[in-house]
This record gives C-alpha cells, structure tokens and sequence, in this order.
C-alpha cells in the first residue's frame, strides 16, 4: 500500500498549485473569519476544475480533532492532492468574528458564506460549479445536509454528497431542527443526487433511518472499521472517530474515490 498522505500545512501565502491557503472574504476583512483554500498540484489558470467542499468536525480533544478548518483532512485524502480545487469552509461564529469550532455559531451566516464564496472560488480559480461535491466528517458530516441543504439555493450547488461518522437526522442533538422530520424535508433538496454515507455503522444509519426514504437520494453505505486500520494510537490517529483514516490507502478509501470519479467525472 501507499505510505499515509500528510495533509499540507495552511499558510498565509498566495495560493499557487500544491499550497493550501487561508483566505479571509471581503466581508469579513478585519476579522478571525477564514477559509480555506488548496490548489491541486496540476492546476492550470486556464482550466476548469471540480471542487470538493469540506465542513470539519467539532473541536473535540479525546479524538484529536481541533474543529479549524486548517485541520480538515477529509478532502485532502479523498482528493490525493490532485485534479480537484478543495475547500474547507467555516462554521461563522455567532459574534461574526471568528469561526466557530463547535457547532454551528450564526447557522445563516455560515450558509450564506458559503453562498458567497464557493461561487467567488470557482470564478477565480476556475472551479467547476457544475462537478462540486460536499463532504464533512462529524459535526461536517451532519453539516453537508444540515448547513449544505438548508434551502434550495445552497442545495443547488452540490453535485453529490459524502460523509464520515453521523448524518442528519441519524439523531437529536438538541439545536434546533435536529428532528428526523426537519431532516428528511433537508434531504428531499437533493432531488435523487447521489451519497455516499462512509460510517463504523453506515447500515445501521440505512436500516434504523434511512430504509424508507431511499428514494430521496441515490444512497450508497460504506461501513468503515477504521479501528482495523490503524493500531490506536498511531501517530496522530488517536481515537477511531476522525477524519484521517482518508489518508491511509485502503478498499475504503478507493471505494470512496471511485464514487467521487463518478460523481465528478474525473478518474482518481
């Protein structure tokens, strides 16, 4: 197998093929609000090319996860760096000052960033609009629907969806419109897009959730035993529940990128 891929580093430089950047919007210069932003490594000015999206997990120190969007690693690995724009955006923090680490801070000032600036994105760095692709682990992971589906002008923007490790409407969290109702009126915007659900349990979501409503989407379910993976602790792999099993080479992980080749129309 591949040796594990090690997510770059964000930086403050100017973005260029290969370097993941951070970059803060207009609308919020002279704030902590930020994204951020990797060029594959054959990227061209004059291309286009599709786009990978990621919401991370909360802030959670017993997994290892920070819940900055500097340490997404979910896109990274599904994308190996190459062929594809990916972008982390945040979560805005209630006080419109910073990102928010847990949960979702300001709910509609974190849809309509994204709103905002994966049009900006693509416009600038010739990101397909027509073969982007929302992904997220944890809290990112209920977010792709939660935040990515929650009206029908951000719902347009995604050609699939992929999760890691829960999924709206799997349960209640306690903010408001956790329910499973709330959650199937979210899922109904895909219109039959297709999904990819990666989880430890990914039939248990199927069959205590989603087993009556398989026509909201075209889902697929991918149980991944990411304890059997690695030995825990390894590295930086703390805890089974993370977002790095992506950058290991494995049948899940080629199984998760031949689904993002079909959905995006370019070979991984």
């Amino acid at each position: 197998m591949d040796e594990p891929l090690v997510t770059p580093l964000m930086t403050n430089d100017v973005p260029a093929p290969g370097r993941r950047v951070r970059q803060t919007a207009p609308e919020y210069e002279g704030t902590e609000v930020h994204h951020a932003l990797y060029l594959p490594t054959d990227w061209k000015p004059d291309a286009t090319h599709p786009v990978v999206v990621e919401y991370t997990g909360n802030h959670s120190p017993m997994c290892g996860s920070t819940g900055r969007v500097g340490d997404a690693n979910l896109g990274y690995g599904l994308t190996g760096g190459q062929g594809v724009i990916w972008v982390s955006m945040p979560y805005v923090e209630e006080d419109k000052q910073r990102n928010a680490v847990t949960w979702w801070g300001d709910k509609q000032a974190t849809v309509d960033y994204c709103k905002a600036n994966l049009p900006r994105i693509c416009k600038q760095f010739g990101g397909n609009p027509d073969s982007v692709v929302v992904c997220g682990f944890s809290r990112g992971a209920i977010a792709t629907s939660y935040i990515g589906l929650a009206d029908d002008e951000i719902a347009a923007f995604w050609r699939g969806l992929l999760t890691h490790d829960h999924f709206d409407g799997e349960r209640e969290w306690g903010y408001p419109h956790c329910d499973r109702a709330s959650a199937l009126r979210r899922l109904a915007r895909l219109r039959g897009r297709p999904v990819l659900i990666c989880d430890g349990g990914a039939a248990r979501v199927r069959d205590a959730f989603l087993a009556p409503h398989l026509d909201l989407a075209a889902f697929e379910f991918l149980d991944v035993p990411v304890g059997e993976l690695f030995r825990i602790p390894e590295g930086r792999i703390i805890h089974p529940h993370t977002d790095r099993w992506m950058c290991k080479d494995s049948p899940y992980r080629q199984h998760a990128r031949a689904w993002l080749g079909e959905v995006i129309k370019v070979s991984k």
